[in-house]
C-alpha cells in the first residue's frame, strides 16, 4: 500500500509528522494532492491543546484549510476532474485504525466528496457515509491561485457568518479580535459598503493592518475612547462581533449596542457556561452564537469572494504573515502559539 505524510497530534501538546497509508478514493470521491494549506489559529490550536469541545480521542490527524490538485476520481464522480483544483479536501477514515481524524487536511493527500452526485443518486445521507461538510468541498477556477484557494476555507465561513448574524449594509459594526477572522470581517464589511466598521485588539500592529483593510477606527480593549464610543459617535452600535469567543467580550459589548441590537459570537467557545451581565444591556438585544459553519451560506460565498479576488479587491497576501515548508510545520505551530501569526501558509 502506498504511503504519505500527515501531521498528527499524538497527545495534547505533542505534534509530529508521521508516515501513514495514502487514502484511496471511493465511488463518489476524488483524490487530491495537497499543495498549500493554512494553520488555523483557533481550531487547530484547540485540537493541539486538547481543548476543542467534543474531541478527546488521540492521536488525530490535523488540518482543515487546504487545497490541491485532483489526481484520481471514483467511478460515480460527476463534478470533479483530474487536474482541477479543489478545496476542503479532508480525510475522515484513515487506513490506520489507530489514527483519528482532526479533519486531516495537512496530509499530503486528502479526499473530496461529490456532494452533488450523491444528491442526484439519492445517497446524500449518513447511511451512505455522507457528512454535512461535503457540501463545501468544491473545485476552484484556474484563475484562483493556491494561496487564495486555501484561504477560501476561512473566508467562506466568515462571509457566511455575515448572513448568520443578519448584518445589513446600513449597520455600524464593532469587531473584537484582530486575528484572521476579525480582519476578514473588517475587509468584507467595508467591501460591502458598511458606513462604520471598527476593530478592538490589544496589539497595535493589527490596528494598522485593520486600517489598511478599511477600518474606520481601532481601539485597545482598555481604551477610554472605546468605553465612551456611544457618546463619541452620538449613537450606539447596531452590531458587535466577538471574533474571539469569550464571556468577558460579550459582557463588555452589552452597553455598546442599540435597543434591539446584536452581539454575534464567532467560533467555538471553550467555556461550558456563560454568565451575562444583563443589567449592562438594553432591554431588547440579540445574542447570536456561530460555532459551526452554515454550509449553504459557506458554499454560496465562494463566488462573490472569488470575484473580489479577480477584481483585485481581495488578496491573500494581506493576511499572510508567515510562510513555512511542510517539513517545518511544527515551526508554524510554535509561531501561532507565540501569537506571532495572522495566517501561516504551508507550502508542499
Amino acid at each position: 500500500m502506498e504511503t504519505m505524510r500527515a501531521v498528527v497530534v499524538q497527545e495534547p501538546g505533542k505534534v509530529e509528522i508521521i508516515t501513514t497509508n495514502k487514502p484511496s478514493p471511493g465511488p463518489y470521491q476524488a483524490l487530491v494532492r495537497t499543495d498549500a494549506a493554512y494553520f488555523c489559529n483557533m481550531t487547530d490550536s484547540k485540537l493541539v491543546h486538547g481543548s476543542f469541545p467534543g474531541v478527546d480521542t488521540y492521536p488525530l490527524a490535523l488540518g482543515h484549510e487546504s487545497t490541491g490538485l485532483i489526481e484520481a476520481v471514483g467511478d460515480k464522480v460527476k463534478n470533479f476532474h483530474i487536474g482541477q483544483r479543489a478545496i476542503s479536501g479532508l480525510v475522515f477514515d484513515f487506513q490506520d485504525p489507530e489514527l483519528h481524524s482532526g479533519w486531516g487536511g495537512f496530509s499530503e493527500f486528502t479526499l473530496v466528496n461529490d456532494h452533488e452526485a450523491m444528491l442526484a443518486d439519492g445517497v446524500a445521507d449518513e447511511d451512505h457515509g455522507w457528512y454535512e461538510c461535503y457540501e463545501i468541498q468544491n473545485v476552484v477556477d484556474d484563475d484562483i491561485s493556491a494561496k487564495e484557494a486555501a484561504l477560501l476555507c476561512t473566508w467562506r465561513e466568515v462571509y457566511g457568518g455575515i448572513g448568520d448574524f443578519h448584518i445589513t449594509p446600513e449597520d455600524s459594526v464593532l469587531i473584537f479580535g484582530g486575528g484572521p477572522v476579525g480582519l476578514s470581517f473588517v475587509k468584507f464589511l467595508k467591501l460591502m459598503g458598511l458606513p462604520y466598521v471598527a476593530l478592538v485588539d490589544p496589539n497595535p500592529p493589527k490596528h494598522a493592518l485593520a486600517k489598511s483593510m478599511g477600518a474606520d477606527a481601532t481601539f485597545t480593549p482598555d481604551s477610554e475612547d472605546l468605553k465612551n464610543l456611544t457618546a463619541l459617535r452620538g449613537k450606539p452600535l447596531d452590531v458587535v462581533l466577538d471574533a474571539v469567543g469569550h464571556e468577558n467580550i460579550i459582557n463588555s459589548a452589552l452597553p455598546l449596542i442599540k435597543m434591539g441590537g446584536t452581539i454575534g459570537v464567532y467560533g467555538v467557545i471553550a467555556a461550558e457556561k456563560l454568565t451575562l451581565e444583563k443589567n449592562k444591556a438594553p432591554y431588547n438585544f440579540n445574542l447570536l452564537i456561530h460555532q459551526w459553519p452554515t454550509r449553504h451560506r459557506e458554499r454560496t460565498a465562494q463566488q462573490p469572494l472569488c470575484q473580489w479576488v479577480r477584481e483585485g479587491k481581495l488578496n491573500a497576501d494581506e493576511f499572510i504573515s508567515h510562510e513555512f515548508a511542510f517539513e517545518n510545520i511544527m515551526d508554524a505551530y510554535q509561531a501561532v502559539a507565540d501569537r506571532k501569526v495572522i495566517k501561516a501558509l504551508i507550502h508542499y
